[in-house]
């Protein structure tokens, strides 16, 4: 395994250039916010960029990636714990992805203010989010008896955290629960790649009508299970669940990979006119894939994809701008089903193409710090 010096290079510089400078209620990472012109609310875009920050905290001891990513948190929520701009009949699984930072950030400084903040999460929405008859959660109140992959790294993790912190076993077999179902209905047995969404009442434009799962593979929806399942694999050691399931997914997804160890968009479509690599999904293979090589998971040839993918995001889609701020480009904006999206792979290759924004910088910071931590 070689040592990837310039990744982390730019890493550093991500966080002193743009990281940093920027004003909680006014990210510069947050593409959504610009282009839509959005109030600044709590949202899991920005909690990414903060969990990046946390792990490059403990790796590395920066008393100012903690001073930071405190005051952006406080930013969203005030002294009792409350996050005003947080709606949870929303039932929005993304909204809970930051609940993560709230457990570190009280066993980092003991803040019990941060506590009060993620047991809010759970008893305002997860402990009365909608499930289907399946038992898994709703990805949202607006998207009624339906899984998306995105749904694990937003809020499983947070489940298991919670788990570990109150020593409630009722929340790490929830996860274990819902986590067997996704592989059950979701994951395809020739490719063991995972569809997007599914839908159990099969009655979504998208979904197809005798399994109710939707066409295509997305990277960032599949990225973001490696990464659930990476994290909780670091937490659970013994659940064999998280770490097979993990390895399965990463042998799959390697196999797609372009020969510069890039994935695309739409991985199993390599041939389509105008698929692309995604980087923000390169990156969350690269990190998972890092990582499990890290935990003894996977053997070194899914620790060497990752390095490869990496390297490949550095090299090529990796620039300075004319100020000197790095700038990562070829990043799907955000991709979904329904309201218009039909989940065909003429819709994942319409969506928008960004730059800089943090579902890619985060996972490009996150893989780094995996090289810092070896």
């Amino acid at each position: 395994m070689t040592s990837l010096r310039q990744p982390v290079e730019t890493a550093k510089k991500y966080v002193r250039e743009l990281i940093l400078p920027s004003q909680p209620l006014a990210p510069k990472w947050n593409a959504e916010n610009v282009i839509f012109r959005k109030n600044p609310k709590w949202n899991y875009i920005d909690n990414c960029m903060m969990t990046a920050l946390l792990m490059l905290y403990e790796s590395t001891g920066n008393e100012e990636l903690l001073a930071y990513t405190e005051r952006f948190i406080r930013a969203y929520m005030d002294g009792e714990g409350n996050i005003p701009t947080l709606v949870f009949s929303d039932y929005n699984l993304d909204n809970i992805n930051g609940g993560k930072n709230l457990i570190k950030l009280y066993q980092l400084t003991g803040n019990e203010a941060y506590l009060s903040a993620a047991e809010k999460l759970v008893s305002g929405q997860l402990d009365k989010q909608p499930r289907l008859d399946c038992g898994n959660f709703w990805h949202k109140a607006i998207y009624p008896r339906q899984i998306w992959l995105d749904g694990t790294y937003m809020a499983l993790p947070f489940m298991a955290g919670c788990s570990a912190l109150k020593d409630e076993p009722k929340y790490l077999d929830d996860v274990c629960m819902q986590l067997k179902n996704i592989r059950d209905i979701m994951r395809d047995k020739d490719s063991g790649l995972y569809h997007h969404g599914y839908d159990e009442t099969r009655s979504m434009c998208w979904a197809d009508p005798d399994t109710g799962l939707s066409d295509e593979f997305w990277l960032r929806s599949m990225g973001w299970l490696c990464a659930a399942l990476a994290d909780l694999s670091e937490m659970f050691p013994e659940k064999k669940l998280f770490s097979d399931m993990l390895g399965d997914l990463l042998t799959a997804l390697m196999r797609t990979a372009n020969d510069d160890g890039t994935l695309m968009q739409l991985p199993a479509r390599p041939e389509l006119s105008g698929n692309y690599p995604e980087t923000s999904g390169t990156l969350l293979f690269a990190y998972s894939a890092l990582k499990s090589f890290r935990l003894g998971i996977c053997g070194s040839s899914i620790g060497l994809a990752g390095e490869k993918a990496l390297s490949a995001v550095s090299e090529k889609f990796i620039s300075n701008d004319s100020s000197g701020v790095p700038v990562l480009r070829n990043i799907c904006l955000m991709a979904g089903l329904g309201s218009g999206r039909d989940g065909s792979a003429e819709y994942y290759l319409s969506e928008k193409i960004v730059e800089n924004d943090a579902k890619g910088i985060a996972p490009f910071l996150m893989a780094c710090n995996e090289l810092i931590r070896r």
